[in-house]
């Protein structure tokens, strides 16, 4: 009996070897368990709203250890300077209060996520011999900061009333589908639903179960096995293959991180909406895009969205003048791409993707195209493909690494060895196949299956969901995959 309580105590106890993912066994039981609470107590909006947020708080220690105490002081700065924010009518004072904001959450951000980066740059320059620190990036970070940025500047700009009390927005923070990666939700879509009933129809079951299913068949399917049975391999030594394989490494990824970063934001709003609370779309195929421009409006919708309302838009967004718009478009990828991580890569792919956004608005404005069929299939192969290059410094261990895979492709292609390398993998590349042809599926197909889950009654809806979890057994890899945006 006592081995089995220490067994239960281990079991919920912070596994740094182990963290909570949604695409685990423990997530899938234990939300099930937090769901049949919630039932009893959904309609009394104090309680509802102090056990969500206590659950969030375990689920953040469950994912990523103690430092939920981070979430918490920056939860508290924010609720206290939105306080002190609003009832502030002077310029200069308020000014400073968004300032004291700014500087202590990007302080708290800088210090976790980027001191060592910060001190690798000082000794590269040779001048320097600092020895790094031993600093653990917490789970999620630059997630929630930005989200409590953005309710301190709506704050500051007149356009939010500050939270009721410090228990709604410690669950407008908290809030467990979307806690570690997103969506950003903003505080003037989330707070509103705080203070309504909860509304949990068969449209919401429905509609919540199938998206749960979609993000964990992308993910826990598609993405980890491609992950683990070929990507990873070739990025690890790119020089032990053909160009091909190389090549298809790099369009494997593409699907690979799509599908790991949609199906955990399909899988948070599926999870939402069977709470209760809705959250905004995060990804609209952004393959589909016919421009770099399209693309961000359809890829992490959440994150392009905050960038080009809280950063490129305060600095002048394009109301002053053309030069001054191309700076603005660079500077907010730039900072973009370091948000991704702490690496010299991440400013490449953001500066990679700046000067096209620059590129692209500079060309429409000189050269008007006319849209039709063709330039629409020429645009959107050009954007993918550019994407695709985008990606190799986004994933690759290093910029040595990346030059090598692109070199690989370009001058060691082999096409002889093409049909024996389709052979050899044609599991994986029937996977990556099958990613791109859901991806690409016309949005009415998805929205009959959305329909059929929603009509069938609960019991089949619960056996679909059992079906599908089996498959996943039957595929997934030996441990299951961390979700590659829990990294930023």
């Amino acid at each position: 009996m006592e081995r089995i309580f220490v067994n239960i105590i281990d079991l919920l106890r912070y596994n740094p070897d182990n963290p909570l993912l949604f695409s685990s066994g423990f997530f899938l039981w234990w939300f099930m368990i937090v769901l049949l609470i919630y039932i009893f107590i959904n309609e009394n909006k104090t309680l509802r709203v102090a056990y969500l947020v206590l659950v969030s708080y375990y689920f953040y220690y469950k994912s990523g250890g103690i430092y939920f105490y981070l979430l918490f002081i920056s939860t508290l700065i924010d609720f206290l300077i939105g306080k002190w924010l609003h009832r502030t009518s002077g310029k200069p004072y308020r000014i400073l209060l968004l300032i004291l904001s700014l500087v202590l959450n990007l302080g708290i951000l800088f210090y976790f996520k980027y001191t060592n980066f910060f001190i690798n740059t000082l000794n590269s320059c040779g001048y320097f011999r600092l020895t790094n620190m031993d600093i653990f990036l917490p789970i999620g970070i630059s997630f929630y900061t930005f989200q409590t940025l953005s309710y301190t500047i709506d704050i500051y700009r007149k356009k939010l009333e500050p939270a009721d009390n410090f228990m709604d927005f410690a669950f407008f923070v908290s809030f467990f589908p979307q806690l570690v990666a997103g969506p950003i939700v903003r505080a003037s879509d989330f707070l509103p639903q705080i203070k309504k009933p909860i509304i949990i129809d068969n449209e919401a079951i429905g509609k919540g179960v199938f998206l749960i299913m979609a993000g964990l068949f992308k993910k826990a399917v598609i993405s980890d096995y491609i992950s683990v049975n070929f990507v990873d391999r070739i990025f690890d030594e790119p020089l032990l293959y053909t160009g091909f394989e190389n090549l298809m490494a790099v369009y494997g990824y593409a699907i690979q991180i799509y599908c790991d970063f949609s199906g955990y934001s399909d899988m948070a709003i599926g999870l939402a909406l069977l709470l209760g609370f809705r959250l905004s779309v995060n990804f609209n195929a952004p393959y589909k895009a016919k421009s770099i421009t399209e693309f961000w409006r359809r890829w992490h919708i959440s994150l392009s969205s905050w960038l080009k309302d809280y950063l490129y838009i305060s600095m002048g967004g394009s109301r002053k003048g053309k030069i001054r718009t191309y700076i603005n478009l660079l500077i907010t990828m730039l900072l973009g791409g370091l948000w991704h991580g702490a690496s010299w890569k991440f400013v490449i792919w953001g500066a990679m993707h700046g000067v096209a956004l620059a590129f692209e608005k500079m060309i429409k404005g000189i050269f008007p195209f006319k849209k039709n069929i063709f330039t629409g299939m020429l645009g959107l192969i050009f954007t993918f493909h550019f994407v695709c290059l985008c990606w190799i410094f986004f994933r690759a261990d290093s910029y040595t690494t990346a030059l090598t895979v692109i070199n690989r492709i370009l001058f060691s292609f082999k096409p002889d060895l093409v049909l024996e390398v389709v052979v050899a993998y044609k599991f994986i590349f029937l996977l990556i196949l099958a990613g791109f042809i859901f991806h690409f599926t016309p949005e009415k197909w998805d929205n009959i299956f959305e329909r059929f889950i929603i009509k069938i009654p609960i019991p089949l809806k619960s056996l679909l969901l059992v079906i599908l979890i089996w498959l996943i057994i039957q595929v997934k890899s030996a441990d299951v995959q961390p979700f590659i945006y829990f990294q930023f």
